[in-house]
């Protein structure tokens, strides 16, 4: 066999194992999404690992029964008249199920695009919205025809969607920051679409840190929207925890008819985090937010017309607390809300998505396969339930490792977890972060877990001899707490099951013919030597002349390159916007590929390449 049949059958195997991608365990239920009718008499729940949506009678309190699909769900509608749910998910082949309600039947399969994650009916019942995650747009979907009509372009994976009561407003909550990581501000933002025009009219730039962007809603009198995220404090040396001084917990409102920032709260109290928000949803008349606490196993309820009113106030400069006097001063106020917000703990594990009925909660309870009930009306300390969606499954391994990831109770004061700077399944958040495994003032970019067992060693600069070893120094170091051996053995097992998604710059899982010509350019200009399939890695470390300061002249580990289409910003510290940068305005002295001498149309070739695996 020649060195090029080998090479292309090492690529083959990667091919392989992406078209092979699966969530994690069929046999778990996992519930992520919840929409109720508007009788209040039934919810849909989508079961994110067992291709199903479960229909619960409220009433009742019991499962009536399952709807089968051809993939694993991630999110969920319902037509203005309830008569037809809509369901989406799959990976790079993402479809759009349209269901008859009446005799839960599927009616119709369309394919929207790639990593379908969040879905939203228009308020005429003609059109639905899908955020396509992994190509960073909205398929406009037109039911009558029965076809995605057209695409349109938002900033960086879009996973939430909330569409204002007259239909002309579409936002989208963008999960990840896009730009530099070393420049002085890094923020995700919220997409605003004009949907007669089709096509974002602003772009509403969150404070800086903001990340991890999980629900989105619109007040019941279409005023406001609000978003659930994370508020990192990437800037400080990640030294301790207390007072939110590494990740904060937050949520953004927007005014929609100024499609303005209004301000940023803090969903946290003083020595207690609420890591990880996720759905949000606004009770039916108005009286208050309610958001699900992932990683502390929690709801948040807000009142709306007091924390209104106190943002009015600081906003004139009056002083409402003793943290604020102005509107600047509101997101760093982990006080602010205090009076107006209660956290009222379920008795699942993992909630995330979740609707309100009347003065009830009901959430989606990922971990325990369980949908979670709470009243927020009742003062009594304990009033939620869970009720199981099936037969309760013994734990894997993985299951529960994957479970820890997401638990915010490893953590000291409960401010963060693993997946709150590794967000969807174990990724980067985007962001530079000043570890004090390398020492002071030298921000590193967050890195995927993705192969992370498999590629040693572990950290940029090497610092941890494995995966292993960092995934335990974490603990200790970032989550500020000791834990049993037990607990990393599974989030070892967790991380070491994860597997890479198809890259969308592949069509049917083939390379392009520019990828094509790009695989032979990444031979030609050295590429291979050091990233050679299949994990595109030789696990060495190099200087390649982009350490500045007191690191000039430093090794860096090889990083594998697949899936790399998912870890931008590129580089040991996210100054590379995109692979073209890499190859081209950061690569001095040719240290890092022969590229020079390459045309531009070669350079082309060779990112669609590198992209594609």
């Amino acid at each position: 066999m020649s060195s090029k049949q080998m090479w292309n059958l090492s690529v083959l195997m990667i091919v392989i194992l992406m078209s092979s991608w699966t969530c994690l365990a069929a046999e778990y239920l996992s519930p992520l999404d919840i929409v109720a009718t508007d009788d209040g008499k039934m919810l849909y729940i989508a079961e994110a690992t067992s291709s199903a949506v479960a229909v619960f009678d409220i009433a009742k309190a019991t499962v009536s029964g399952t709807i089968d699909l051809p993939m694993n769900p991630t999110a969920l509608a319902l037509s203005p008249t309830d008569s037809r749910l809509y369901v989406i998910g799959g990976v790079a082949d993402g479809k759009l199920c349209v269901i008859d309600t009446t005799t839960g039947q599927v009616k119709g399969v369309l394919t929207v695009g790639h990593s379908p994650s969040a879905i939203v009916v228009h308020p005429d019942g003609k059109i639905v919205y899908v955020c396509n995650q992994f190509t960073d747009d909205v398929a406009i979907v037109d039911l009558a025809e029965k076809t995605v009509t057209s695409t349109i372009k938002v900033a960086r994976q879009p996973v939430a969607l909330a569409i204002t009561p007259d239909g002309k407003w579409l936002f989208v909550a963008n999960l990840l920051p896009a730009g530099r990581a070393d420049a002085d501000y890094s923020s995700a933002v919220v997409s605003i679409v004009d949907t007669a025009e089709a096509k974002v009219a602003k772009e509403i730039i969150l404070p800086n840190g903001s990340m991890s962007l999980r629900g989105i809603c619109i007040s019941p009198d279409g005023k406001f929207a609000y978003v659930t995220h994370i508020l990192a404090r990437y800037q400080l040396p990640t030294t301790q925890l207390e007072r939110g001084w590494m990740n904060t917990n937050a949520m953004s409102i927007i005014d929609v008819s100024s499609h303005t920032l209004v301000n940023t709260v803090l969903l946290d109290d003083v020595d207690l985090g609420a890591a990880n928000p996720w759905g949000i949803a606004c009770t039916p008349d108005g009286k208050d937010i309610c958001v699900s606490l992932a990683g502390t196993y929690q709801i948040a309820v807000i009142e709306r017309a007091g924390m209104h009113e106190k943002l009015d106030r600081a906003a004139k400069g009056e002083r409402v607390s003793d943290a604020t006097s102005s509107t600047d001063d509101v997101p760093n106020d982990l006080a602010f809300l205090v009076g107006m917000k209660r956290r009222i703990g379920v008795t699942g594990n993992g909630p995330r998505g979740l609707a309100v009925v009347g003065r009830k909660v009901y959430v989606a309870e990922y971990f325990t396969d369980s949908l979670g009930v709470v009243d927020i009306d009742t003062r009594a300390r304990r009033n939620a339930v869970s009720i199981a969606l099936g037969p309760e499954k013994e734990m894997t391994a993985i299951r529960k490792g994957e479970m820890y990831f997401h638990d915010a109770q490893l953590c000291f004061q409960k401010w963060q977890s693993c997946s709150s700077c590794h967000p969807c399944d174990g990724r980067a958040d985007a962001l530079n972060w000043d570890l004090l495994n390398d020492g002071l003032g030298n921000p590193k970019n967050s890195k995927s877990m993705l192969l992370a067992h498999r590629t040693p060693p572990a950290m940029v600069s090497g610092v941890r001899g494995d995966a292993e070893s960092a995934v335990r120094a974490g603990i200790r170091h970032i989550q500020f707490a000791v834990r049993p051996e037990e607990d990393a053995v599974t989030i070892d097992e967790y991380l070491k099951s994860l597997q890479p998604v198809m890259s969308p710059h592949r069509k049917d899982g083939k390379l392009s013919m520019a990828a094509e010509r790009g695989q032979e350019i990444f031979i030609k200009a050295g590429c291979v030597h050091c990233h050679p399939a299949p994990l595109f890695t030789n696990l060495q470390q190099y200087d390649i002349g982009t350490g500045l300061g007191r690191e000039e002249g430093k090794k860096y580990d090889t990083p594998t390159l697949v899936e790399i289409w998912r870890t931008a910003p590129y580089l040991h510290d996210g100054r590379a916007v995109t692979m073209e940068e890499v190859l081209t305005r950061f690569n001095k002295n040719d240290k890092h590929g022969k590229t020079s001498d390459l045309t531009q149309q070669e350079i082309t070739d060779l990112v669609e390449y590198i992209l594609s695996l």
